[in-house]
């Protein structure tokens, strides 16, 4: 019998990929097993939870089409999770996605977002939102309008990143 998903994205450092390449690698050869990992993000370990995000964006870069029946358990699930990484990666799915929703899918999916941007304090967390909500503000005046004055506190953030990413948002939509 194949070892389980969970057990393979579990132990090592916390910072190392550990198996998640050969999850990745697994998925691609056998798409059935796509529901294994995304059920890993119900792992109550947090580094499974990690490579989980880590290996979805793989799959995704692959065989985009295996996260697109996915979509409202993306929003559904994970946007419950407290946990950056997972919340990072969901902004940053949403924005290849984009396309694949539908118009309650992306009404949806930009309450978990605009929460993440308003409530987050960690830096990959904001940037990947910033970036997936200006793409989405681009044809959205409500969003647009209450994009402005997140993306204004983040532009004098002292973390570069945050600040970099949110003054090159408000200039994508016409703000500077």
């Amino acid at each position: 019998m194949s070892e389980w998903f969970e057990d393979m994205l579990t132990g090592g450092h916390p910072n190392s990929l550990g198996r998640t390449i050969e999850v990745v690698d697994m998925v691609l050869a056998n798409p059935d097993r796509f529901e294994e990992l995304f059920r890993c993000y119900q792992s109550a370990d947090e580094v499974v939870r990690l490579r989980t995000s880590n290996a979805m964006k793989r799959v995704e870069k692959e065989k985009h089409a295996l996260l697109v029946p996915y979509i409202d358990q993306f929003i559904e699930e994970i946007g419950k999770l407290d946990q950056a990484s997972a919340q990072w990666t969901l902004a940053q799915l949403f924005e290849v996605l984009t396309k694949d929703m539908d118009d309650a899918q992306i009404e949806r999916a930009k309450v978990i977002v605009k929460r993440n941007l308003s409530n987050h304090e960690d830096w990959i967390v904001l940037k990947t939102s910033a970036k997936t909500l200006t793409l989405w503000a681009k044809n959205d005046d409500d969003l647009r309008a209450w994009l402005e004055p997140h993306l204004k506190r983040l532009a004098v953030d002292e973390r570069k990143t945050v600040s970099g990413q949110a003054k090159k948002s408000l200039k994508a939509l016409g703000f500077e």
